[in-house]
């Protein structure tokens, strides 16, 4: 027996009230003062390790074929490192504060 229009409304309206209580409970809260600032140090850091692990890698394996480079790549990679960093982290803020703003946005609606 095929379902009439009557169920599939209300089965409609079931299914939009189980995606609103879902809704409801999957949103995150907003994150800490602690949290922010976490995120930033890591990403920073991060990108610190990284740049200076690499130049430090070019140096040593060009130093083992026999060039003498030392420190001119730590050097480099250690700023585009801070670069990459810094960008990194005002892209983090702007995402946090996109998310704080729509938060604010929702609460006023």
């Amino acid at each position: 027996m095929a379902p009439g229009p009557d169920d599939l409304n209300e089965l409609g309206k079931r299914l939009d009230e189980t995606q609103k209580r879902h809704a409801v409970a999957n949103q995150r809260p907003p994150p800490s003062q602690l949290g922010i600032a976490g995120r930033f140090a890591t990403e920073l850091v991060a990108a610190l390790v990284v740049g200076g692990g690499l130049g430090w890698g070019l140096d040593w394996l060009l130093g083992y074929f026999g060039f003498r480079t030392r420190p001119v790549f730590l050097v480099i990679f250690f700023v585009l490192g801070a670069a990459a960093g810094i960008r990194n982290v005002m892209s983090a803020a702007g995402e946090i504060n996109a998310a704080q703003a729509a938060a604010r946005d929702d609460k006023e609606n």
